[in-house]
C-alpha cells in the first residue's frame, strides 16, 4: 500500500493545447527553446507556433537545436554553455523525449559549475549535489513515450564511458508541460510504435516491479488499457486524433508511474544497448528485449497472477496462464508492424553481451532493486541471448 507522490508540474492536455501556452503564467522572461538536430518540428510549423506563443507572452526567444536521439552529454555541456551566453532564464523543451531530458540536465548544467558527470550517483558519476537550483523549464512533446514531460529525470549518454544513466533532481519536473495530440499526427509510423512501446514498457514494469502499490497499479493499468487499445490506429492512421490522445495519455501516465513507482531492469538492460549503439532508438531495443525479458520473469514466476492481469489489460479478456500476456504482447507488436526488430539490423552482436550487463548493472544499476528476483551478470547475458536475431 506505501507510495510517495509528488507531481508538481502543471499540465495542459489535449488537442489545441499549444494555442494556449501565452494565456499561463511563464517562469522568466528570456528562453532557450531546445529543438532536435532533425527540421521536423521547424518543417512541420512547431518552433514557429512555439515561438508565437512565447512572444505573445512578452518573452524574447532563442534557439538551440543540436539534440540527438540518445542525448550527450557533450550536447548537454554546449547546450548550457549557450544558455548562460543568452542570459536565458528560463528552457522550452519542444520534442520528443530526448530533447526534454536534455533540456534537463541543460537546466542543471547551466546553473551549476564543473561537468555534468559530477552530478551523476551512478557509474563513473560522482554524486556532487546540486547545489543550485536548475532553471525552470516547460515541456511541449511532440511525440507520445517516454513521460518525461511528467517526470523528474533525463537520461544522457556520456559517449567516452558508454554509459546512458539519468539525471534526477525534483526541481527538474517541467514547471508546465504540453501534451497537444494535434503536434503528434506527423509522428511517422514506425516511430508511433516504438514511441508507444516505451510508454507501454514504464507501465508493464511498473505493474511486476517491487515497489508496485494499490497508487501504482491504479495508474499502470489504465495507461495500458489506453496504449494497447489504441497504438495500433494511431500507427496505421496518425492523423487519428482519437488514437493519439489515448496513447499520449498512456504515455502521460507513463511518467507519473515512474514517480509514484519504478521502472523495472529491463530499462537497465536496453540503455546498455544503444549505450554502446547511439543509433538504436530506444524504443526499438526495449522491443528486442520484450519477449525474452518477461519470459524469464514469466518462468521463474515471479508474480503469475500480475502477468495474467497484464494480459487482461492488453485486450485478451479469458487470459488465465501468465504466459499469456506474451501472446497478448506479441499480437500487439505485430499489429504495430515491429514484430521482426533483429539487434543484428544495428550492429549489435553476442560477443558485447557480457560487456553490455555489466555495464546495465553499474550504469542503471539501480533499476534492478526494482525486480522481484536477483538478475545475475549470467541470468542478464542469457536473456540477451533468448532475445538475439
Amino acid at each position: 500500500m506505501n507510495f510517495k507522490a509528488y507531481v508538481p508540474t502543471k499540465v495542459l492536455f489535449g488537442c489545441g493545447q499549444l494555442a494556449h501556452l501565452h494565456e499561463y503564467a511563464l517562469p522568466g522572461d528570456k528562453a532557450m527553446i531546445i529543438v532536435s538536430n532533425g527540421r521536423s518540428v521547424k518543417n512541420n510549423g512547431y518552433l514557429a507556433r512555439t515561438a508565437e506563443q512565447l512572444h505573445k507572452a512578452g518573452v524574447q526567444t532563442f534557439l538551440f537545436d543540436r539534440v540527438e536521439a540518445n542525448p550527450l552529454k557533450s550536447t548537454v555541456m554546449a547546450g548550457s554553455a549557450a544558455a548562460r551566453k543568452y542570459g536565458c532564464d528560463f528552457l522550452v523543451a519542444l520534442g520528443g523525449g530526448s530533447c526534454i531530458d536534455a533540456a534537463k540536465a541543460i537546466a542543471v548544467m547551466a546553473k551549476n559549475s564543473g561537468d555534468l558527470w559530477d552530478y551523476i550517483s551512478v557509474g563513473t558519476g560522482k554524486g556532487k549535489p546540486i547545489k543550485v537550483d536548475p532553471l525552470p523549464l516547460i515541456a511541449i512533446t511532440t511525440t507520445a513515450g517516454t513521460g518525461s514531460e511528467t517526470d523528474m529525470g533525463g537520461v544522457i549518454t556520456n559517449a567516452a564511458t558508454n554509459e546512458k544513466t539519468p539525471i534526477k533532481h525534483e526541481k527538474l519536473f517541467p514547471v508546465l508541460s504540453v501534451i497537444d495530440p494535434e503536434l503528434m499526427v506527423t509522428v511517422p509510423p514506425r516511430f508511433t510504435a516504438l514511441q508507444g512501446f516505451d510508454a507501454l514498457f514504464h507501465n508493464v514494469e511498473g505493474y511486476i516491479s517491487n515497489k508496485a502499490s494499490f497508487m501504482s497499479d491504479m495508474v499502470a493499468l489504465t495507461a495500458i488499457e489506453h496504449i494497447g487499445r489504441h497504438l495500433a490506429d494511431a500507427v496505421h492512421n496518425g492523423r487519428d486524433l482519437e488514437a493519439r490522445e489515448h496513447v499520449a495519455f498512456g504515455s502521460y501516465l507513463g511518467g507519473i508511474e515512474m514517480v509514484v513507482c519504478s521502472t523495472s531492469s529491463q530499462h537497465s538492460l536496453e540503455h546498455a544497448l544503444s549505450a554502446y549503439h547511439q543509433d538504436l532508438p530506444h524504443g526499438a531495443g526495449l522491443i528486442m528485449l520484450s519477449q525474452s525479458y518477461f519470459a524469464y520473469f514469466i518462468e521463474h514466476h515471479a508474480c503469475d497472477d500480475r502477468f495474467v492481469r497484464l494480459a487482461q489489460a492488453l485486450g485478451m479478456a479469458d487470459a488465465a496462464r501468465p504466459e499469456d500476456f506474451l501472446t497478448a504482447l506479441a499480437k500487439l507488436q505485430e499489429d504495430c508492424g515491429v514484430a521482426d526488430l533483429k539487434m543484428s539490423d544495428y550492429g549489435i552482436t553476442p560477443e558485447e553481451f557480457h560487456k553490455m550487463a555489466e555495464n546495465a548493472k553499474s550504469a542503471m544499476g539501480f533499476l534492478f532493486q526494482s525486480d522481484r528476483l536477483d538478475l545475475s551478470i549470467d541470468d542478464v547475458v542469457a536473456i540477451y541471448q533468448r532475445a538475439f536475431k
